[in-house]
């Protein structure tokens, strides 16, 4: 005699009332910790601009940031001005680190005029402008923020990825490669000249920092060229607004 269980007709059934009672209870999950999710990611980028300009808990090799549970008062006490640069319009924005990066790129591409969130900053009497970076790398998304003086020299920087290779292109958000942008320059004179991540780039220790150029890391060269290409095309948009801050 065949058992109720040996139906296909109850497979069916208790396949369709699991999925309905996980899909329930994911749907439930991420309601319940989006607030807990959306303020971690706050926090996040607050960590990552402080960084760049070089508010950190760094010890002599590892990257330690700022504590949750002191950025927003750092971020406070450090970012002076928020603002936000849509074409010839700039606003204040308190919140402009918020802003998606992502979702305005798509925007620019439906023909949108793209709002352009800048950081101004300011430690030890001087001010940093610290900007926002998205890019591709060899498997997903890569991003950052760069700080510079009022000469426009790098002060700092942050980089981080989505799926970069383990040991090569994950490598990006350690010290050792880092470290290597402070000092750098993005202009030539009036010209924008930007930052090549350059395989034999016969400066190891990156002394000479104005030849525009930082040492690939060794075996992530699309990584590398998917940070160039960042850094060149999202400086670039940002050159109108910098070059008035030395007229």
């Amino acid at each position: 005699m065949e058992k109720r269980t040996d139906k296909n007709s109850y497979t069916i059934i208790f396949a369709t009332v699991m999925v309905i009672i996980v899909g329930a209870l994911l749907a439930f999950l991420a309601t319940y910790l989006k607030p807990r999710i959306d303020e971690n990611k706050r926090l996040e980028k607050q960590q990552n601009i402080l960084y760049a300009m070089g508010i950190n808990d760094n010890d002599e090799k590892s990257v330690v940031f700022i504590s949750t549970n002191e950025v927003a008062e750092k971020f406070d006490k450090y970012i002076t001005k928020q603002i936000v640069i849509q074409g010839d319009k700039v606003t204040e924005d308190n919140e402009a680190y918020l802003i998606d990066l992502k979702k305005e790129t798509a925007l620019a591409k439906n023909g949108a005029e793209r709002r352009l969130p800048l950081f101004i900053g300011e430690k030890d009497g001087e001010k940093y402008y610290i900007i926002p970076m998205l890019g591709k790398g060899l498997w997903d998304a890569v991003w950052g923020y760069i700080s510079l003086d009022k000469n426009l020299v790098v002060k700092g920087v942050f980089f981080d990825h989505k799926g970069e290779t383990p040991g090569l292109g994950a490598n990006i958000n350690q010290r050792f490669f880092m470290d290597d942008f402070a000092g750098e320059h993005i202009t030539d004179g009036n010209t924008f000249k930007g930052i090549t991540i350059a395989k034999g780039n016969a400066d190891p220790k990156n002394e000479r920092k104005e030849d525009f150029r930082v040492d690939a890391i060794a075996g992530s060269t699309i990584t590398g060229d998917g940070l160039t290409a960042m850094i060149k095309k999202d400086l670039k948009m940002y050159m109108p607004y910098l070059q008035i801050l030395n007229k």
